[in-house]
């Protein structure tokens, strides 16, 4: 029997420990404090190591310095962590007849294949303890689509197999898996999204977060991480004992258009 059944309705993760991927910044350092706040021990994964370690002296957890687009070195990985959160990812904006093929692997790498040898490095101990919770982060492009975002947008979909997969083999044995789907969050990746939409576009840079970003949302502004991080606090949580297998989207009414 999980441990659901023996701590309904808490959001308390004392004990539990929790890994964080491309925690360093925006929605993954939010994530971090979040789950921090709540008692969890938190592991701090990213690409840049300085950045890891300055977020996790903040949250009190630890930092790990990975690649995780050296997905060798993550063939044989085991995890001892309760929950897991596959945040990490980049972005490239090109027309798919001028897209560089090393680009559109590379993002494929990051965002696919290394959290499913993430997920496939943590199941066992989740498995044996009969409690796991592990969240994807997805986005919109994972329900919808966007011009000039191809390896972006397969990469999202892609995820989302992979998290309903995980939810169906995990839920006899305690664990649930779900995506998170926001829209254009105020991060560092958003950011540099701007110079190549309006390359890509023909327009202002100021001009990019009306009439691109934003053209179909119906509030007009950006998620910030912290809301981002709120909803993946409930998703790890004992309040959310029945939701797996779930997209959850925070995108300003984009996805209802």
């Amino acid at each position: 029997m999980s441990d659901d059944a023996t701590r309904p309705g808490t959001t308390d993760l004392t004990g539990r420990t929790a890994l964080v991927t491309g925690a360093a910044s925006g929605i993954g350092a939010a994530v971090a404090a979040t789950l921090a706040g709540r008692g969890a021990q938190v592991t701090v994964a990213d690409v840049d190591g300085d950045a890891a370690e300055r977020v996790a002296r903040e949250v009190g957890g630890r930092a790990w310095t990975v690649d995780f687009t050296d997905v060798d070195a993550l063939a044989d990985l085991r995890l001892e962590t309760d929950i897991l959160v596959n945040n990490a990812g980049i972005q490239h904006v090109s027309p798919i007849d001028e897209f560089d093929p090393a680009a559109f692997r590379r993002i494929l790498t990051l965002m696919v294949e290394a959290p499913f040898l993430l997920i496939r490095a943590a199941l066992p101990h989740m498995y044996a303890s009969g409690y796991g919770r592990i969240v994807n982060m997805s986005s919109v492009h994972g329900i919808r689509s966007s011009a000039h975002k191809s390896a972006y947008v397969t990469a999202k979909h892609a995820l989302e197999g992979l998290s309903k997969v995980t939810a169906l083999e995990g839920a006899e044995r305690g664990v649930r898996s779900n995506c998170v789907n926001p829209g254009y969050v105020r991060t560092p990746l958003v950011e540099k999204q701007i110079a190549d939409q309006a390359r890509v576009h023909g327009i202002d840079e100021a001009e990019v977060l009306e009439r691109v970003l934003l053209a179909e949302s119906a509030v007009k502004r950006l998620v910030e991480p912290t809301e981002v991080a709120a909803l993946v606090g409930f998703l790890v949580s004992d309040e959310a004992s029945m939701v797996t297998g779930s997209s959850y989207v925070m995108d300003g009414g984009w996805s209802a258009s």
